[in-house]
């Protein structure tokens, strides 16, 4: 182990810029496919803001969906290459799913999406292979997180499915042997307030997805998992419709981090994407 690892491991802390939304008052949208709308948009100014963000390794706290939204988990997993969309689609869709369903207590879980990450622009391929993502984000609103439940469902199914709790749980791994870069950070989210949730919308021509973006807040209280490995994994939280189950969301972001070394292997991950019927 280098130097640099064994300091991230040891340190129980850093201090690192992230990137939260500054709240003008007016939500953003954006016309992705939609050029002749273009100059309706509005778009998304930010701030870094520095911030302590918690070695959750060392944090001596009891981790889990109700009380903070994430875990980290030991799971190893069968698969060979996330660079073939089918195996993902065969193998990993099942290990996600199971891991979900203890994880969360939910009856059933349908894995509906997955994006690999990677700042790699020669790997990145329509769809599902992007950029890392760098600013203070939860992936579902109020309004996104019912659609998806009726864009995947057949129309009675989804009705009968809406009227009971759901959820919307991601899973998050290093496809690389370990991260040595932009680590994923996560907000406690019982520190985020019930203001600074900015409803930021992409419009295509055929339908719209909102995700909320977040406005800073003394109070939030950041942990990440330095070094995870191939065989570790993330199950976060980012809507819940049942208030009294705990966490609602959970904020996220990449960032810097100042322990890693300057020949750092670049970020490579997967989040998966899932419904959770209770």
């Amino acid at each position: 182990m280098s130097e640099a690892a064994d300091l991230a491991l040891q340190s129980d802390h850093v201090e690192a810029e992230l990137n939260y939304i500054v709240d003008d008052g007016i939500p953003p949208v954006r016309y992705v496919d939609w050029p002749e709308e273009e100059h309706k948009a509005h778009r998304a100014t930010y701030e870094p803001r520095r911030v302590r963000i918690r070695n959750g390794r060392m944090a001596g706290e009891g981790f889990s969906l109700p009380s903070h939204g994430f875990r980290l988990v030991d799971h190893p997993t069968t698969v060979r290459s996330f660079l073939d969309e089918d195996e993902i689609k065969r193998v990993y869709y099942p290990e996600i799913e199971a891991l979900i369903e203890a994880e969360s207590g939910a009856r059933r879980v349908l894995v509906f999406d997955h994006t690999v990450r990677t700042p790699d622009t020669g790997q990145h391929a329509e769809g599902w292979v992007r950029d890392t993502v760098r600013y203070v984000h939860n992936d579902y609103t109020e309004t996104s997180a019912p659609q998806r439940v009726r864009d995947f469902l057949p129309p009675d199914e989804a009705e009968a499915a809406l009227s009971r709790r759901f959820a919307i749980i991601q899973v998050w791994r290093s496809i690389a042997p370990r991260v040595e870069s932009e680590p994923l950070a996560l907000c406690d989210g019982r520190t985020i307030p019930e203001v600074g949730f900015i409803r930021n919308q992409r419009r295509y021509r055929d339908r719209t997805a909102e995700t909320y973006h977040i406005a800073y807040h003394p109070d939030h209280r950041w942990f990440y998992f330095p070094l995870m490995t191939r065989d570790e994994a993330i199950v976060f939280k980012v809507f819940d419709t049942d208030a009294e189950a705990g966490v609602r969301f959970t904020a996220h972001s990449a960032f810097d981090d100042p322990t890693s070394p300057p020949d750092a292997a670049i970020r490579q991950s997967i989040e998966m994407r899932a419904l959770a019927f209770f």
